[in-house]
């Protein structure tokens, strides 16, 4: 099972309370856990990433292991920590200001 955090805006759209756990699909991929999470909670599509492109939404970064992936391929593998189980994969939602 992977974990995946959310922040709370997101936590309340889908209706949940702390880190969700997902069935992933070897090779477990930014955009396996990605198509996991909305396909389990689908009124995330569209929130994370575009609907039509896929592409990550500004202001959406991804973290796992403490490293950030936002900026990875979709379709790069994971770190094994987060397959095992033993580190979330973190969607954090980005600040910006002035």
């Amino acid at each position: 099972m992977i974990s995946v955090t959310l922040p709370a805006h997101l936590r309340a759209l889908a209706q949940v309370k702390g880190a969700v756990l997902l069935e992933v699909a070897q090779p477990v991929t930014q955009r396996a856990i990605l198509n996991a999470l909305e396909a389990t909670y689908p009124m995330l599509r569209g929130t994370i990433r575009d609907i039509a492109t896929q592409e990550r939404r500004p202001f959406i970064r991804f973290f796992a292991c403490g490293e950030d992936l936002s900026h990875e391929s979709a379709d790069a593998l994971v770190p094994a920590e987060v397959v095992a189980g033993t580190q979330p994969f973190r969607v954090i939602g980005a600040m910006a200001g002035g």
